[in-house]
């Protein structure tokens, strides 16, 4: 019984070493990368850390009853829609060059041009939001755009490194077609094992503001949130990041809970123009990490926003909230503060320039 016992652990420990080596998992930074993030304020405890105290579970609430709930609980009727998503699956490699424009791809990757420049924020492109073909699919209509669709892009922008936001199968594809990848710092060790060059990475920590080409000014900033692809967690940064361009000021938000880090930003680099919110995937259990509807709502007062443009949904099925039901709340909820809520289907081209464009109630049906 002792000799099966230890070769079934055996097997186990060869099988999780054989699976959490392949690319899709990505690199431990290393060497100069990781005396630079010893080196970092944000950095200790051998992890980097939130402004905030900040749990993975909230009070009142246990992680195995949460685990236990999301795999094997009732879940909800609608958790994924019955008919595919509504989208338009535009040509962007035809887009006018000069014209300013965002267009969502589905969950949290959106194409941004402006003023001259283009810029991909965290593709996920492939059918999958994580590293196993048979775990987080798409749902229909949803995943309309490919890899092979992406026109040449001057910068791609990720967020952190959870599987729903960089996902490598994408990242490999368009490599030939970056000019530059920004990156928290951390990430970029992923990258590199992806086939990227160290000359194309602009990685850097919170507060780091980079000049990039056309007079535009990207700024590192805070986010309330987690990382990590393997077991151990923050090991790399997750950020937020400010675009101010010679005509607008941009917030793209990647996944944070609400904290003050919102006034913050909207006090320093606000009022903006826009902002791309988190909207979805989320729960009471996980407030700290991911955003309520009614904290999206109090993020974009925070920094001043005069356009609001939710995503982190109608993709994947990673909460238990009906798919459907971040647009509803979102929308009702800007309702009652006189909030400008764009609410595009995927693939649907929102014209910057414009302040009058009106979107169809989409989700409903």
């Amino acid at each position: 019984m002792i000799y099966w016992i230890i070769t079934i652990i055996t097997l186990l420990i060869v099988v999780y070493f054989i699976v959490i080596n392949r690319k899709a998992f990505g690199a431990v930074p290393k060497g100069k990368r990781l005396e630079r993030i010893k080196r970092s304020e944000l950095y200790y405890k051998k992890q980097f850390q939130n402004l905030s105290h900040t749990p993975s579970i909230a009070e009142g609430y246990k992680m195995s009853k949460v685990t236990y709930d999301f795999f094997f609980g009732k879940k909800d009727p609608l958790l994924k829609p019955m008919h595919p998503i509504p989208s338009v699956h535009t040509d962007l490699k035809r887009l006018d060059k000069t014209a300013d424009v965002f267009i969502w791809l589905g969950h949290s990757s959106y194409y941004l041009q402006t003023d001259g420049i283009s810029f991909l924020i965290d593709p996920v492109l492939s059918r999958y939001g994580s590293p196993f073909k048979y775990f987080n699919k798409a749902f229909k209509g949803s995943d309309i755009f490919k890899p092979e669709d992406m026109p040449d892009i001057d910068y791609l922008v990720i967020t952190h490194d959870h599987f729903d936001h960089l996902d490598y199968p994408t990242v490999k594809a368009i490599e030939k077609r970056t000019g530059m990848a920004i990156v928290p710092l951390g990430v970029g060790a992923h990258l590199e094992r992806w086939g990227y060059a160290e000359r194309k990475l602009i990685e850097e920590e919170w507060g780091t503001e980079i000049l990039l080409k056309n007079n535009i000014k990207i700024i590192f900033t805070p986010a309330r949130h987690f990382s990590g692809r393997r077991i151990r967690q923050n090991d790399t940064l997750w950020t937020s990041y400010v675009l101010e361009t010679p005509t607008k000021k941009i917030f793209l938000g990647g996944d944070s809970g609400y904290d003050s880090h919102f006034k913050k930003i909207g006090e320093q680099y606000g009022p903006f123009d826009y902002a791309i919110l988190e909207n979805g995937q989320y729960g009471e259990a996980w407030r700290y990490i991911h955003t309520l509807p009614e904290d999206v709502i109090q993020a974009a007062v925070d920094l001043k926003a005069k356009y609001i443009l939710p995503v982190h949904s109608s993709k994947f099925a990673l909460a238990l909230h009906p798919w459907n039901e971040p647009l509803q709340k979102i929308t009702n909820l800007g309702k009652d503060k006189r909030l400008h809520i764009l609410t595009p289907m995927i693939g649907e081209v929102v014209q910057l320039n414009l302040s009058n464009q009106e979107f169809k109630v989409w989700w409903e049906n």
